[in-house]
């Protein structure tokens, strides 16, 4: 025993020098967590999510963006980086285009080209013939890393999420690693921009956002509608605002951008407009209370990549999306709290279905909307 000594207490040492000095990609910042509401008041715990009925997608996972073309067929992005395209039943199914990258989220445009943005390449458009014309990879120079989000406007504008400027998905393993270091970090390096087809340029509606994803244009088109992932919160800023920085703006009042929803239960994902006013949102994960208490602890974050993967405080998985209208008003929470249905991201919303959006489900899911 004596013998082995000196090799245990050696062994120790090398890791506590690991877990003290290994390098981490992230230099995480102290933020102040607001403290969880829980599963409270307009989102008190219930079941009207569970059991959904299953489209099969053959083999391909994670229905991360869902929406009808104007040529009436069902499309989806899928990790695979293929586009699904399929009627409204899940028959006919088959891959529209793959773009050698990952489609998080996308529109359609006034001449029907199917507007995409790809976390590996940026803001593409894609013809009906299944052309790809790459719009904009960067903003003066800029690269865009994490396109995540789009929306089109009357106009013609597209305003597009990028997420983080510090972790491109390319780099670091895919979205949704690129998508732990951003949040665990704290540094909301994430944006909104618009790209103008007219004079092809890009620029900078918005910045200092902790994970900047989804992305809905108000009905009167003056407004955009985005989450902020990393803070549990939804924020709604003027079109007109540029390069207009949202981290010294959370407590204060903006003529151009103020938080419309604060605090969720759990992290926002993608938004979409749905029927008679609503925007859909959906709550990828729920909040994690160890996660919260770190907020103030950047060493003790910086510490968590240097344990297993397995060991990640990684919350649980847990169904939810939400509708609420445009003056921040919940008028839907649907849960299901087995998680059966995993990373719930969205709804997409048709006058008999509700079709959910998710990172990483097997199949599309859906539900008959209520009458």
């Amino acid at each position: 025993m004596k013998k082995a000594m000196p090799g245990v207490v050696a062994l120790l040492a090398l890791g506590a020098l690991y877990l003290l000095v290994w390098p981490v990609p992230i230099a995480p910042l102290a933020w102040d967590a607001p403290n969880a509401p829980g599963y409270t008041g307009p989102h008190a715990v219930n079941t009207k999510l569970a059991n959904l009925q299953m489209i099969d997608l053959k083999g391909e996972v994670g229905p991360e963006h869902i929406q009808f073309g104007p040529d009436g067929k069902l499309y989806t992005t899928v990790a695979s980086g293929n586009i699904l395209r399929m009627n409204a039943d899940g028959s006919d199914q088959q891959v529209f285009v793959n773009t050698g990258g990952r489609v998080l989220g996308f529109d359609f445009d006034a001449k029907g080209n199917l507007i995409a943005a790809d976390a590996m390449r940026g803001l593409l458009s894609i013809a009906p013939d299944a052309r790809i014309t790459l719009l904009s990879e960067n903003v003066n120079g800029d690269p865009i890393r994490y396109a995540d989000a789009v929306v089109v406007a009357k106009s013609g504008k597209m305003y597009l999420s990028d997420a983080s400027a510090r972790f491109a998905p390319k780099d670091w393993g895919g979205t949704f690693e690129a998508s732990v270091l951003d949040i665990l970090e704290q540094a909301a390096t994430g944006r909104i921009l618009e790209f103008d087809p007219a004079t092809r340029t890009t620029r900078v509606v918005a910045k200092g956002i902790s994970f900047a994803n989804g992305v809905a244009l108000s009905q009167d088109e003056k407004s955009l509608f985005v989450n902020e992932t990393g803070k549990y919160r939804v924020w709604k800023i003027a079109v007109t605002a540029n390069n207009l920085d949202l981290g010294t703006l959370a407590h204060e009042p903006s003529a151009q951008a103020s938080v419309l929803l604060d605090n969720l239960p759990g992290y926002p994902d993608n938004l979409m407009r749905g029927l008679n006013g609503k925007i859909w949102l959906g709550l990828a994960k729920p909040r994690n209370p160890t996660i919260d208490k770190l907020a103030q602890k950047p060493w003790l974050r910086s510490l968590t990549l240097r344990l297993p993967r397995a060991l990640w405080p990684i919350p649980k998985a847990y169904g939810h999306v939400i509708a609420f209208t445009e003056d921040g008003k919940v008028v839907a929470d649907l849960q299901d709290p087995s998680g059966a249905y995993p990373e719930t991201t969205a709804v997409t919303e048709t006058n008999d279905r509700l079709y959910v959006q998710s990172l990483h489900a097997h199949g599309l899911g859906w539900l008959a909307a209520p009458q």
